[in-house]
This record gives C-alpha cells, structure tokens and sequence, in this order.
C-alpha cells in the first residue's frame, strides 16, 4: 500500500498563528489559523489532529467563537432543542412613556451591538 502523505497543516502551526494573533492583533494570522482550523474541523480524515488541538486553550476559544463544531456535531446526531412555549396571553396595559423609551434603547443598543466587526470574520 501506498504511505499517506503527510498533512502540511501543523497544529503547532496552527496554534503560533493564534498566538501571533492575539499578542499583535494580526488579522492575517487569525484568518489563516482559522483556515487551518476549518479545515482540520471539517475533514473526517484530520479529526484525530483537530480533538489534539483542542487541548489548547486558545484553540478552544476559538473554536466556540468561530468554527462551532459542537453545533455541527448536534446536527450530525439529529439533537434539536425544544422549541418554548408561547408565553400566555396577559391583558395589556396602556404602554407608559418610561417603558417605550426602554424598548428604544434596548433596540438601539442591540443595532449598535450588531453593527461592530466581528474579529473572528
């Protein structure tokens, strides 16, 4: 039988790009470590080198943040959520002053929140 070539992705690699990306702010090296990581994730024939390379701490990070393989792995398995229950009716109450000018902070707070760069894109 022919010898599998070996992988040019490195989880040590992998992991001096994280670190260069969260000492320096390299967007560069954060984009490649996760290309890596995608890779590495998605490909059942690396899995073994992608559960060594979450033994790191940051690779883990990054891993929840971006990548979020334990939602693909949810799916895989067919696990799903309950869905909630719909709240019960209750009598509405005229709507105060006070209370619209919190539901129009919350809202401007969570377009705000929506509106920053995500570093990890």
């Amino acid at each position: 039988m022919a010898k599998k070539p070996p992988s040019r992705i490195s989880g040590q690699k992998i992991l001096d790009e994280l670190r260069l990306a969260a000492k320096k702010g390299d967007r560069t090296a954060l984009t490649l470590a996760l290309d890596q990581m995608h890779t590495l994730a998605h490909s059942p024939k690396y899995w073994e080198k992608y559960l060594g390379l979450l033994r790191n701490p940051l690779a883990r990070l990054v891993d929840m943040l971006s990548i979020k393989q334990g939602e693909r792995i949810a799916n895989q398995k067919g696990w799903k959520l309950p869905r909630p229950a719909p709240p019960a009716q209750k009598s509405r109450k005229p709507v105060t002053k006070a209370a619209k000018a919190r539901t129009a902070r919350a809202r401007a707070a969570a377009a705000a929140a929506a509106a920053q760069i995500s570093l990890f894109e």
